[in-house]
């Protein structure tokens, strides 16, 4: 049962600082000026959502840590079982993971309009951090220092892709606004132009990544390696839709714009479901040993 918790909570804190980089990727770097102000109040809520579960997310990870470090339950509020927790490798990178989460919880409390562009380098700053702690730190010396920066570019693209899914959902219907028609379509171009770097990203990063911890034979009858085939599945099934988004429906939007943009927002809401089932099965199999 705990171990289901852990495997919850990392789903949980994946997710949150993934939308919250996505969404402030969004608003600070791909809106037009003109624009920012609409497009940040429309993601202030997924902000909150994101930084209170991301910050929560990452005290009760080190509480369930705790408990699977010690006798269970009875040790996931026990201070003594914490500190010992605080002194492996995972606690020296975990205090640091909580600390950014306070501090990106301040300043959303003080100007999260005027400072986004500060949730974006705290939200970056925390997924990086997360590549020093699990598979990713296998290894030491300079092949350690590798796979922890091909590590973390994975991540931060991941984010940047599977977290900007929905403010693009939130831009297409901005799109259908004569006022911020034009913003948004600005906005959903970059998008798509740059987003072409952060899925090519994804995948090298994530071969690499392979290789690093499996070596270039890779067990089938291992559960790590079936659930690890299963998550690339996933993720060519969404390379597959961001390539029939952008090359057959958004050349469609001018001739037949209602159906090519209902076609669109389904099949990138499928695209968000299948992110999601992509995490569930990372934050999973994570947890397992590799062989």
């Amino acid at each position: 049962m705990l171990s289901a918790l852990y495997i919850s909570l990392r789903f949980v804190h994946f997710a949150a600082l993934m939308v919250l980089l996505g969404s402030t990727v969004c608003s600070v770097m791909l809106a037009p000026q003109w624009c920012k102000a609409v497009l940040s109040r429309r993601l202030e809520k997924q902000w909150r959502a994101a930084i209170w579960l991301s910050l929560g997310s990452a005290v009760a990870l080190l509480a369930a840590q705790a408990g699977l470090m010690g006798n269970g339950w009875v040790d996931t509020l026990n201070p003594q079982t914490w500190l010992a927790v605080l002194g492996t490798r995972f606690g020296a990178v975990w205090v640091w993971q909580i600390f950014p989460g306070v501090v990106t919880a301040a300043v959303f409390l003080l100007k999260p309009r005027a400072l986004q562009g500060v949730l974006l380098v705290l939200a970056a700053a925390q997924l990086i951090l997360l590549a020093g702690v699990g598979h990713a730190a296998m290894h030491e010396g300079m092949l350690g220092g590798i796979q922890r920066l091909n590590h973390a570019i994975h991540l931060l693209s991941a984010g940047w892709w599977a977290g900007g899914l929905l403010p693009l959902l939130m831009c297409m219907h901005m799109a259908r606004k004569p006022r911020w028609r034009q913003g948004a379509i600005i906005a959903m171009m970059r998008f798509s132009r740059y987003g072409h770097l952060a899925v090519a990203a994804v995948i090298v990063t994530g071969i690499i990544n392979g290789l690093l911890i499996l070596g270039v034979s890779w067990p089938l009858e291992s559960n790590y390696v079936q659930l690890l085939l299963l998550k690339v599945a996933l993720v060519a099934v969404m390379v597959t839709i961001a390539l029939i988004n952008r090359y057959l429906l958004v050349p469609r939007f001018a001739d037949a714009a209602a159906v090519a943009q209902q076609r669109f927002i389904r099949l990138t809401w499928l695209e968000v479901i299948l992110s999601v089932l992509v995490l569930l099965a990372v934050s999973t199999f994570a947890t397992w040993e590799p062989f």
